[in-house]
């Protein structure tokens, strides 16, 4: 059972790490304009771009991480195809 609920919780295709990004950068770009008024001038423009920046290293790590599956699940299939 907890193995089905945590089957939720797995990215598995692009269009789901899109709209995960997509959340991310809605909730980061919220953030930032919370700092930008918190900390007016410099530091908070510094700040709105560190939770952006985060952002896009997040969603660099997560596409790469999909790639990398769906690498290693193609050589798992080469390994275990019968050989002719």
């Amino acid at each position: 059972m907890l193995r089905k609920l945590g089957r939720l919780f797995v990215i598995k295709t692009r269009i789901e790490a899109f709209l995960i990004i997509y959340a991310l950068a809605l909730g980061s770009s919220a953030r930032g304009m919370i700092y930008l008024h918190d900390y007016p001038g410099f530091g908070g423009k510094l700040l709105f771009l560190a939770t952006t920046g985060a952002v896009f290293l997040g969603g660099a790590k997560i596409l790469d991480c999909l790639k990398l599956e769906a690498e290693v699940a193609a050589l798992r299939e080469a390994q275990t195809a019968p050989a002719e």
